[in-house]
Parts: structure tokens; C-alpha cells; sequence
């Protein structure tokens, strides 16, 4: 894509190994880095709107719905990690763009530290929200998988959301939760289930020591899904990551606490030329 693309703003669909993907690209002025915002189990890419709201203009963004999720193609399931991958990678490529910076919250996490396994020259720092290299257990994936091929996800959704988000939140913005509780049933069960099926049997944990670009570990300090604790431990796992627990934020700070999410970002960014003359 030519540099005209990251200009101005599109929304777009591109056809990725038979499976189309949709997309959002928000444009920056020539120069600008270029960050790409991977979501979480059961979201689409407008979890990150008030995040991105505050961003744009310092950043080319890109913000994508993985396989199976929000308006791409649900694909053949069930799914492997290395199938979301495979997606961020060709859309990556498609675009022309390397040297990313990739901010994946729960299996985005995931996503973004397979990316990087996978294909270095594609990321330049990581930031990894709320996220570990191993998620869960075996038999937790498939409770999940058996009850909602049982009875659908709304059949566990209130189970979810307690671990999204905080009770204060719950408590206190019941029309965004009732929409998040939309968003969540809206997701095609053979999509939601086909990335359980991915999260269970990944393991990323022996390619985070060898993470070597900057890192940013993030984490709401009531997430119910990935405690602040595991995510601490996957700091330790990667040289020189860096470690931050934001308060009042369940699983998905992104929504809960945009402004302070936002503000981390900057705050890590704005050290990336430092580490490259470091690194050099």
C-alpha cells in the first residue's frame, strides 16, 4: 500500500489465504510510527476506540477483527494460533508495513508475541495487555468450548463479563455493559469457540526469553482472566520488559480506563529511539 493509504482513514476488507479480513487504517502525518491494536476473545477491533481516539495523529493505526470475529470471515475451525498469526502477518504484509509496534490485549497478546517469534523484522517494540504466553488450562478451554457448543455463549456471558470487567464498572454503567454484553453474543460460537481451541493449545512460554525488542507488560489489577500476578511472571520471562498495573481496570482496560491505557502507551513509545541507539 502506498504512503498515501496512512494519510487519512479506511475502513477495509482484504482477502487474506481465502479468508477475508476487516480492517481499520487510520492515517499520521509521514514519519509517524506505526501501531497495530490486536483484540481479545469475543471483541471486535472498536474495543480500542477510546484508546485510539487519543492517539491519533501520533500514530499510523491499524486495528483489525481476527478470524472469526466481528465482521472477517469466520474460516475453517477450529483454529490454531498460528492461524491468527498467519492473518496479522499477511495483513501486515499487505499493507507494507514492518518495524510495528504490536499492542495485543488477552489472545492479541498471544498473537503478538507468535508474530514476533515468527517474524521479527515485522515488530519493532511489543506492548502485551493483559496476556501470558500460556492462557489457561487444558480442561478450562474445553468447558468452555463444550458449554457454549451446548448452550451458546450467552449461556456463559455473564461469567465472562465478571472477569472483563470490574464491579464498579458492572455495578455503575450498566448500558455499556449490556453492550459489551452484545458484542461478546454477537460472536459467531464456531469463532469463539475456534479460539478457545487456539488458546489451549498454545504455548509461547520458551520464545518469550528470547524476546529482544522493547516490551511493555500491562495489566488492570482486577482482570479476572490474567491476574496481575501471571502477567508479572511473563515479565520477568522477557529481558528488560517493562511491568505496569493500571488501578480500576478489570481484562480490558481499553474500555475501563482508555485515558491511562492511552497514556502508558505514549509514555513507553516516546523511549523507542532511545533503545534503538541502545540497541545499535
Amino acid at each position: 500500500m502506498s504512503d498515501e493509504a496512512f494519510k487519512g482513514t479506511t475502513v477495509q476488507f482484504v482477502n487474506i489465504a481465502g479468508n477475508t479480513l476487516h480492517y481499520q487504517l487510520i492515517g499520521a502525518p509521514e514519519g509517524k510510527p506505526v501501531i497495530v491494536f490486536s483484540n481479545s476473545l469475543g471483541t471486535d477491533f472498536r474495543i480500542w476506540r477510546d484508546v485510539i481516539v487519543r492517539l491519533v495523529g501520533e500514530f499510523a493505526i491499524i486495528t483489525y477483527d481476527k478470524r472469526g470475529h466481528g465482521l472477517s470471515d469466520l474460516g475453517n475451525t477450529p483454529y490454531s494460533m498460528d492461524d491468527h498469526v498467519d492473518d496479522l502477518e499477511g495483513l501486515l504484509d499487505f499493507l507494507n508495513v514492518s518495524d510495528a509496534i504490536i499492542c495485543g490485549l488477552s489472545v492479541g497478546g498471544m498473537i503478538a508475541q507468535g508474530l514476533y517469534a515468527r517474524r521479527p523484522d515485522l515488530v519493532n517494540a511489543l506492548i502485551l495487555c493483559d496476556t501470558a504466553p500460556k492462557i489457561g488450562t487444558q480442561s478450562l478451554w474445553n468447558d468452555r468450548i463444550d458449554a457454549i457448543e451446548k448452550d451458546g455463549i450467552g449461556s456463559i456471558a455473564d461469567i465472562i463479563l465478571e472477569r472483563w470487567f470490574t464491579r464498579k464498572f458492572r455495578e455503575e454503567q450498566p448500558e455499556e455493559l449490556a453492550g459489551y454484553r452484545n458484542m461478546l453474543c454477537r460472536i459467531p460460537a464456531a469463532g469463539y469457540a475456534g479460539t478457545c481451541a487456539a488458546l489451549r493449545d498454545a504455548d509461547l512460554t520458551a520464545q518469550a526469553g528470547r524476546i529482544a525488542v522493547p516490551t511493555l507488560c500491562i495489566v488492570g489489577d482486577e482482570d479476572g482472566s490474567t491476574p496481575p500476578e501471571l502477567v508479572g511472571e511473563m515479565a520477568k520471562l522477557i529481558p528488560e520488559a517493562r511491568y505496569q498495573v493500571i488501578p480500576g481496570a478489570g481484562h480490558l482496560p481499553c474500555i475501563e480506563q482508555p485515558v491511562v491505557l492511552a497514556d502508558a502507551i505514549r509514555a513507553f513509545t516516546d523511549l523507542l529511539p532511545q533503545f534503538e541507539v541502545e540497541n545499535s
